[in-house]
């Protein structure tokens, strides 16, 4: 649990720094993009009320505050299975750690900012994404993923 623990720790402030630094010391709130390695990676602030790609976006508070509450649901439901779990492995540690860190993240950006904001984009030459993301969603995403794929594992050798 302390891996989980210290993993969790290292996203979240990966994030907020990085959030820190690209929105208020680069001031991309206020310029919008910023083209780093075109098309390959920019800056694009985009300010996320919703979850992935704006989905169940709304303005409202109730929409705020019950993102919040689903976000920390996950976070203690994640902690209290990975604990349980005593002897987990490794991997299943280290990837309950980046969702739970990444959630966390986009937790404090809805807290004070009342949105996720999310900045990185990656394009190809031939094609413009539409969409940004943050160093949370990346941890959101490869922590869900590998909880999924080796938690499968797991309970396959519980079952021997």
């Amino acid at each position: 649990m302390r891996l989980t623990a210290w993993i969790a720790a290292a996203v979240l402030i990966v994030d907020q720094i990085s959030k820190y630094v690209v929105v208020h010391l680069m001031g991309l709130d206020r310029v919008g993009a910023i083209e780093v390695l075109p098309p390959w990676l920019n800056f694009r602030m985009a300010w996320n009320q919703g979850v992935n790609f704006g989905l169940f976006a709304g303005e409202d508070a109730l929409t705020r505050w019950g993102l919040i509450a689903l976000a920390l649901v996950i976070v203690v439901w994640v902690w209290r299975w990975i604990a349980r779990d005593g002897a987990a492995r490794r991997g299943l540690l280290i990837s309950a750690g980046l969702l739970i860190g990444g959630a966390l993240g986009n937790v404090i950006d809805r807290l004070f900012y009342g949105a996720v904001a999310d900045f990185l984009n990656m394009s190809l030459p031939i094609w413009r994404n539409p969409f940004s993301f943050n160093v949370a969603d990346i941890a959101i995403f490869v922590g869900a993923v590998g909880l999924v794929f080796l938690s499968g594992e797991t309970g396959a050798k519980r079952r021997r």
